[in-house]
């Protein structure tokens, strides 16, 4: 059941990907894509991205999220018979500096000046989110930027949501975890998070451990639904 009263925490943690940035502006920003091909490269590329961050998480075989997007970018591009001099570079340099969606620098904004911690915690590799921060100019918005690098294994395993209550030194039900990904905010959730799934893309609820606290289409919609606790 949706609760009606406001979410009490201290910090807004946020998921990188499909969150705050969007994975779809690499393919669609490159010229080189057929228009009618963007969309199927675009969502194809995503899926072997996280098959492949889960699937090396079961091997105990990581690798930096650097590499996996590379990979995943391979098989999608061959799958679509999608080739040519210079293609697969450019993609990968778009998708370094990933668009942030809208209403992001305003969210950030407001949510600082509330009092919030505000956070990144991603898949995505030290070097990959720095460049997004910075092609988005959030850095004076974000007062962490964490990688699962730093516990080198990829979301879901708890190791990860742990690591942001470390770093922030902040309780797990004092965060407020942010994700477009279905199975990532049930992690959270199942961890012991408040969690609000940011449902950008229309998904079916899961049926996993944990359990989102609300669920928004927009990341606009979430300072209302918080109120700021000192302890």
């Amino acid at each position: 059941m949706i609760e009606a009263t406001p979410i009490a925490v201290r910090a807004c943690v946020f998921d990188a990907y499909g969150t705050l940035f969007d994975f779809a502006s690499a393919a669609a920003g490159c010229r080189m894509v057929p228009a009618d091909k963007a969309a199927a490269l675009t969502a194809l590329w995503r899926d072997k991205q996280l098959q492949y961050t889960w699937l090396r998480g079961l091997q105990d075989r990581h690798a930096d999220f650097w590499q996996v997007t590379g990979d995943a970018l391979d098989f999608a591009l061959d799958t679509l018979a999608l080739a040519g001099p210079g293609l697969r570079d450019e993609l990968m340099s778009l998708y370094r500096t990933l668009k942030c969606f809208p209403e992001v620098p305003h969210v950030l904004t407001r949510l600082k000046e509330d009092g919030y911690v505000t956070a990144i915690l991603s898949n995505g590799s030290r070097e990959m989110l720095a460049d997004a921060v910075a092609g988005s100019d959030l850095a004076s918005v974000l007062d962490h930027v964490l990688s699962v690098e730093e516990v080198g294994v990829f979301k879901p395993h708890p190791s990860v949501y742990r690591l942001a209550v470390e770093r922030l030194g902040v309780a797990a039900d004092a965060i407020a975890f942010q994700s477009s990904n279905a199975w990532d905010a049930h992690a959270a959730s199942a961890f012991g998070m408040r969690v609000v799934w940011c449902n950008r893309y229309g998904q079916r609820r899961e049926r996993l451990p944990g359990a989102p606290d609300r669920e928004i289409r927009s990341l606009a919609e979430l300072p209302a639904l918080l109120t700021f606790v000192r302890s």
